[in-house]
């Protein structure tokens, strides 16, 4: 999936998945920090300095750095691996340690900071079997969907086909989505999170494009009936651009 005007009205939220067992849920923090310019190379002067930190007492969970080149380009947000439920608690004790840091280096230059839990949808996104490193890029696009249930059940199956559709071609461009949990008032429901390896790559067009590679898997009238689908399903959406920052990023040692 490219940045083309097909997936603009595509929406981002796709509640209740299917039954899973809640010890297969893995799920990803997301911490987005929003900082005054002045405060920028204080800030990541402190967050280098509360990793730092982690590293010397050993911490072991992964959390990469994100900055955002559109949209609030005064932000940075940091995404956990995903992980079980119960292993943020062992997080939340090993991260003590330094809350210090965090309280008196970075806090000070922040304007505001936004969490939130984002859980997996794999059967609602097409990935490659290899992950391998972070891409220098991502568009990140958020979508809520309208009230009431019908809306979540209509949009989860239309994405849960376009996935199936784009597994079966073998599409060549990939995507991720998960659900936004305990986000806050006026949250997205889910996010779609698509990886470039340039501008150039954000700017360019799937060949074929969405809706002709599901087309060419289900036929023009069923392609048509599971876009309609989705445009019905969707209040609204926005998106932005962010790039890998490695200088932020935390890396657990011997990973």
């Amino acid at each position: 999936m490219k940045s083309s005007t097909v997936w603009l009205s595509l929406a981002f939220a796709l509640a209740c998945s299917s039954a899973q067992a809640a010890d297969n849920v893995r799920v990803a923090r997301d911490f987005t920090d929003m900082v005054a310019p002045t405060d920028q190379q204080a800030y990541e002067a402190g967050t280098k300095h509360f990793n730092q930190c982690l590293h010397q007492h050993g911490f072991k969970y992964n959390w990469t750095a994100w900055t955002h080149e559109t949209g609030d380009t005064y932000s940075y947000s940091y995404v956990s691996d995903p992980m079980p439920w119960a292993t943020f608690d062992a997080m939340d004790t090993a991260v003590k340690a330094c809350l210090g840091v965090i309280h008196s280096d970075v806090n000070p230059h922040l304007k505001s900071e936004i969490s939130a839990f984002m859980q997996a949808m794999p059967e609602l996104s097409h990935q490659p079997k290899d992950m391998g490193p972070p891409p220098p890029l991502i568009e990140v696009r958020y979508f809520t969907l309208k009230p009431g249930h019908q809306a979540v059940e209509t949009f989860m199956a239309a994405v849960k086909k376009i996935a199936a559709a784009a597994a079966k071609s073998n599409w060549p461009h990939y995507f991720q989505f998960a659900r936004m949990i305990d986000a806050g008032d006026g949250a997205p429901d889910f996010i779609l999170v698509i990886p470039d390896k340039n501008w150039a790559d954000v700017g360019t067009e799937p060949d074929p494009d969405v809706w002709k590679m599901v087309e060419n898997v289900y036929g023009k009238s069923d392609a048509a009936a599971i876009r309609q689908s989705i445009n019905d399903a969707v209040a609204k959406q926005s998106s932005h651009v962010d790039s890998y920052n490695a200088e932020l990023s935390y890396i657990a040692s011997g990973k």
